[in-house]
């Protein structure tokens, strides 16, 4: 990780006397917590944002204060607070692909038995915006903000697909920086994903993040300007085989997308 400059207190030299600087780090502190996360603790804090000590101590108080943090003094441990919440439930609910998505994806999970997720790309991982699961009892136990790898799921792989070169060569960049992989796997990875992806309309993922699971993926770019997300549909092997992918679940997935891109331009009785 980039080392920091410190002052002789062991602050963020590059912070003092610069609001910019503060707001950066505290949102650095808010996203070091994952979907995974109920607690951290400071030193946690210190060690996932690679903050000084005494920056943590000062900025936590702060985000405690505005509510954007809550501290358990009996755990002496963080976790979001309302505000945070707040935010982010107001971003979703004001999102017009996730309100007109979610429908469409909750069809596709009980008619699959599997789960559909739509999610966005936050640095080098995917981050989940919306998720429906049908009622069988064995589904994918994700949900919003859950943070799954580009570059092995089937949702980075058709994100990856349809960027633009320039915006892709910047998203490699960033895998490259924290994933323990070569350029050259990587590359050949998107290639795949991109030749798939102009042949079928559709990008597989058969047991590359966990062997157990099979996906496929298909990446969206809203009319109305919103970012890029990508629609995916995941299971285990036992109830998405490899055939039911490529035959059946990657043309729905794809038709399922071509519904929400005329409801999004419209057209609800699509």
């Amino acid at each position: 990780m980039r080392k920091r400059s410190k002052s002789i207190d062991g602050s963020d030299a590059a912070e003092t006397g610069n609001p910019a600087a503060s707001l950066t780090r505290g949102l650095e502190i808010l996203r070091a917590f994952t979907a995974q996360d109920s607690t951290l603790g400071n030193q946690d804090l210190i060690e996932r944002t690679g903050l000084p000590k005494a920056t943590v101590s000062r900025l936590t108080q702060t985000l405690v204060g505005l509510g954007y943090l809550h501290y358990d003094d009996l755990l002496g441990r963080y976790s979001i607070g309302p505000a945070t919440v707040s935010l982010g439930y107001s971003a979703l609910s004001s999102n017009p692909v996730v309100h007109l998505a979610r429908p469409l994806m909750q069809e596709m999970a009980n008619w699959t038995g599997a789960a559909v997720a739509l999610g966005t790309r936050d640095g080098h991982e995917m981050v989940y915006i919306a998720n429906c699961r049908s009622m069988a009892p064995v589904t994918l136990q994700l949900n919003v903000g859950s943070r799954v790898p580009i570059y092995r799921t089937a949702m980075g792989l058709a994100y990856l697909a349809e960027m633009d070169a320039e915006s892709r060569e910047i998203a490699v960049d960033e895998i490259l920086s924290v994933e323990e992989l070569s350029e050259k796997e990587l590359q050949d990875a998107i290639s795949a994903a991109i030749r798939g992806y102009k042949k079928d309309g559709f990008v597989t993922a058969f047991g590359a993040w966990y062997s157990y699971i099979n996906a496929v993926g298909v990446a969206f770019r809203p009319t109305d300007g919103s970012p890029l997300v990508s629609i995916t549909c995941g299971g285990i092997v036992d109830i998405l085989p490899k055939p039911l992918c490529r035959d059946k679940i990657g043309p729905e997935l794809a038709r399922l997308v071509e519904r929400l891109r005329a409801r999004l331009s419209g057209n609800l009785g699509a």
